[in-house]
């Protein structure tokens, strides 16, 4: 069996890395820890566990350092793991009888379990959340592109969307956390936007309601209760304020708001809203198919 190396990049990590370390203890032949110059105990907290621990700049996003730690990694096979995260032991098993199968693909996308505020999010675009997680080394590279896709080489498999092998990602744990890291998304997000984009002020209607739609109604969010309301409607002022900040980079530029013009762009996300609310009235309760099977007592 081929070496795995477990690849965990940190910042002020003190409260997470033990648990997601003690989660790979049994699993990895290697695990190395790159550090963004941290102030509290997660350089000892890595050291004491054994990990292989080295210094990068900080960067305020992982994906800038993310290659940088892979290449200190000596393993046949990578698993990157965050600190807020765990491996299942039916997750390090199945990646185990990859690295035994001669036949086995070249990176995998793993589902991953995000618990937000307490409560693990099953739908509003949440579950199962593939990621690029395991792969042979070599054949995957990041961007410095905040929360991009890797760039793959060879053949992808995705393991199957199962609660048991999944990530456990002990995500958002309060919404100042969220409001934090928004802000530091949303900044990154902007400078990408900016670079081929045009600000219009509809679009601070038309962006919010549009996420809100596809992550409440097209991604089921209101079957997680209000957690899912909550959340599809944190992510909607997420795009509120990605398209502030990139107004704010195009020097807030004037545009007129003609009254007509506003009753327009309401109306047209009213629509929107009128048609995912039927819809998902008519999904929940079984379809027009089966309401008219229903109706002649044919279901």
């Amino acid at each position: 069996m081929g070496k795995i190396s477990v690849v965990i990049n940190t910042r002020n990590e003190e409260e997470n890395l033990p648990r997601a370390i003690a989660s790979i203890k049994n699993f990895a032949g290697e695990i190395v820890v790159v550090d963004m110059e941290s102030t509290d105990r997660t350089v000892e907290i890595a050291k004491k566990a054994g990990a292989k621990v080295y210094s990068h700049k900080p960067t305020g996003i992982v994906e800038p350092a993310r290659n940088f730690a892979i290449k200190k990694a000596k393993g046949d096979w990578i698993l990157i793991l965050d600190a807020d995260e765990e491996i299942t032991k039916e997750l390090a098993d199945k990646l185990k009888e990859i690295v035994s199968d001669e036949n086995s693909a070249d990176y995998y996308r793993i589902p991953r379990k995000n618990i937000i505020f307490g409560k693990w999010i099953k739908h509003a675009r949440w579950w199962p959340d593939y990621n690029t997680r395991f792969f042979k080394k070599g054949k995957v590279v990041w961007s410095e592109i905040i929360h991009s896709v890797p760039e793959t080489h060879g053949k992808g498999l995705d393991l199957q969307d199962s609660e048991d092998i999944a990530l456990l990602h002990n995500n958002y744990k309060s919404i100042d956390q969220y409001i934090s890291r928004m802000n530091v998304y949303t900044s990154e997000q902007a400078k990408l936007v900016n670079k081929d984009y045009t600000f219009l002020w509809s679009d601070l209607i038309k962006k919010p309601v549009g996420e809100f739609l596809s992550r409440y109604f097209a991604g089921q969010g209101y079957k997680d209760g209000v957690h899912g309301l909550v959340l599809c409607m944190l992510q909607a002022f997420s795009e509120f304020v990605l398209y502030l900040k990139v107004w704010q980079a195009q020097k807030f530029e004037e545009q007129s708001v003609k009254l007509p013009d506003l009753v327009s762009a309401v109306k047209d996300v009213g629509s929107e809203l009128h048609y995912w609310q039927a819809d998902a009235l008519v999904r929940e309760s079984g379809g027009i198919l089966q309401r008219v099977k229903r109706k002649f007592k044919l279901a």
